[in-house]
């Protein structure tokens, strides 16, 4: 077998990887300096891609709109679609709009209904998701891709291992969410024994904003509203 030849030299690659340990440090200290004092928020994942004029962007301000006015503020990766949606209610509905962007090569700009004072840009999305993390009480999904797949996924793993506070999950929109939910369920539950039982709790799925929040508002009603800040 050929031996493989490396183009830079190791030990250069190396002293650029520690480097790289202070421009993270300073995007974490400057997220947990911005947000340190934000309040209860809940974080709102979904597609930048959603038009305004589809049924889930108007949905999601919705959502935005009613836990401003349920005293929550909203937390969006600051983007288009259902982030820019997201945002777009907390501000109708008086509440604090958050927004954590990321340098991205297509789609990603940060929209305009973010407060200025919690508009923040990331270069590292593993900061970015800890800032989502660290600052929610609570997160809930509406249709997105393999982007909000992740940020779902990751939350529900966190809490099922007890990295973070046991938080209120809750997806939106039946029709798009219903077969993954039966997937895991038939699949990773029953046949391939991946997953408990008690695991399908991190799967609530509602049809509208009302039931988002009534579900994130009745978890609080026998948990301790805890920041994880």
């Amino acid at each position: 077998m050929e031996k493989i030849t490396f183009q830079k030299d190791w030990q250069d690659i190396k002293t650029n990887d520690s480097w790289a340990i202070f421009k993270i440090m300073s995007e974490f200290v400057e997220g947990y300096d911005r947000m340190a004092t934000i309040g209860p928020c809940v974080s709102v994942f979904g597609s930048a891609r959603t038009k305004e004029d589809n049924k889930y962007y108007q949905l999601a301000v919705e959502v935005g709109e009613a836990l401003a006015k349920a005293g929550f503020g909203v937390i969006t990766g600051g983007g288009p679609g259902i982030m820019e949606a997201g945002n777009k209610g907390a501000q109708q509905g008086g509440g604090k709009s958050v927004g954590l962007n990321i340098n991205l090569p297509f789609e990603q700009n940060y929209n305009p209904y973010i407060d200025k004072e919690h508009n923040l840009d990331f270069k590292y999305f593993f900061v970015r998701k800890v800032i989502f993390v660290k600052y929610s009480q609570a997160f809930v999904i509406l249709p997105g891709g393999f982007g909000t797949l992740d940020e779902l996924f990751e939350s529900i793993t966190l809490i099922q291992t007890k990295k973070i506070n046991n938080l209120p999950v809750v997806l939106v929109g039946h029709e798009y969410w219903d077969g993954l939910v039966e997937w895991v369920k038939t699949v990773m539950l029953e046949q391939e024994n991946n997953i408990s039982a008690d695991d399908m709790r991190f799967l609530k799925v509602v049809g509208s904003a009302d039931e988002a929040v009534k579900f994130i508002e009745d978890f609080y009603k026998t948990h301790e509203l805890t920041p994880n800040f």
